[in-house]
């Protein structure tokens, strides 16, 4: 699908206020380690996550995602009575229902005309969101949207070192199901989408492609409530499916936006680690082209990864106007998403 009239208006981003770092949690598992003859280093070595940010386990998604939209929302020309939609996209929510989105909209004191859902598809949701709120542009339906995420691994953390520590079942295989909890982080982002005509000169979205491999439901799985998460994930299945599916839709990407690898200047990954980066960008011909990362320092921050990547990139000066951006997106399911966007400073 390509966009004429759709654009990146504002981003905002919230940064976790506690971190682990993965030697921290090797330490923490000293035991486990000893007694599966497991050499300390092993987790940095794999995935090349240094830190993981997390908040207090009690921490509501729908705070995380506020602080985000503050942040957006500190330098805009527009009042908070333009927004038209407001979507929470996250993994992470309050509570079964209502819609998380009910209680942001609550804090930022939106207007009541503001339609409100929740977007959930694992990490990929952010993306999702895009596309519907820029569809919705597109038709007429909306003039502006904000989109938020709020992600926070803390419960998940606290809870695979529980099972891992406890369960004296657990040996070298059984715990390949539990790593991927090891990598995960915490991060909060909000993104201000809009009609071309409202902000003329910023960011555009280019339009997107979107492919689907549902065979691979069962290899990553999330169960429990915001206190208390576990995920078991089958990674080097997950790993096949997903560089496949990627390939095929990195195809589809380029037919549908009139792209190449030549013309792309910039391409960001969904940030799970560096081996997934690494065989990614090769799977689709762009390990040689300029990227940016966040997972060495913040972990795989799940539907916050890649709008987190895109605004820290542009923060610290890593984007050049009229860049050609191609954002690999992926979630456990699985999904994929690929978009495209004309970067303008």
């Amino acid at each position: 699908m390509k966009f004429n009239n759709v654009v990146i208006e504002s981003i905002g981003v919230a940064l976790p206020e506690l971190y682990k770092s993965s030697e921290e949690l090797e330490n923490e598992l000293h035991h486990l380690y000893e007694k599966l003859k497991i050499s300390t280093g092993r987790l940095e070595l794999m995935t090349g996550i240094k830190n993981r940010g997390y908040w207090e386990p009690k921490t509501p998604p729908s705070s995380i995602s506020t602080l985000a939209a503050l942040d957006a929302l500190s330098n805009v020309s527009f009042k908070r009575e333009d927004i038209d939609l407001l979507i929470h996209s996250g993994v992470c929510r309050d509570f079964l229902e209502p819609a998380t989105a009910s209680v942001i909209h609550d804090a930022l004191k939106l207007s009541p005309k503001a339609q409100i859902f929740d977007l959930s598809n694992a990490c990929l949701g952010f993306l999702n969101a895009i596309v519907v709120a820029g569809n919705m542009i597109e038709a007429g339906m909306i003039k502006r949207a904000l989109i938020v995420t709020g992600e926070n691994s803390g419960p998940l953390i606290k809870q695979t070192l529980h099972k891992l520590l406890t369960d004296e079942s657990i040996n070298r295989k059984s715990l390949k199901k539990y790593f991927a909890n090891l990598t995960i982080g915490s991060a909060g982002v909000a993104m201000v989408v809009s009609h071309k005509s409202l902000a003329p000169l910023a960011p555009e979205v280019l339009g997107a492609s979107a492919l689907t491999d549902s065979t691979a439901n069962k290899l990553c799985r999330g169960d429990g409530n915001t206190g208390e998460l576990m995920m078991e994930t089958d990674s080097e299945e997950l790993m096949h499916h997903g560089l496949k599916l990627a390939k095929e839709n990195f195809e589809l990407f380029k037919e549908e936006l009139k792209l190449d690898q030549s013309s792309i200047d910039v391409v960001l990954t969904h940030q799970v680690g560096s081996a997934h980066e690494k065989l990614s960008l090769e799977s689709v011909g762009l390990d040689s082209h300029r990227t940016y990362r966040t997972y060495p320092e913040f972990g795989n921050t799940g539907s916050a990864a890649l709008p987190l990547t895109l605004a820290l990139a542009a923060k610290n000066k890593q984007l050049n106007h009229l860049d050609t951006m191609a954002l690999l997106g992926i979630g456990s399911g699985l999904s994929s998403i690929m978009l495209g966007i004309k970067w303008k400073q």
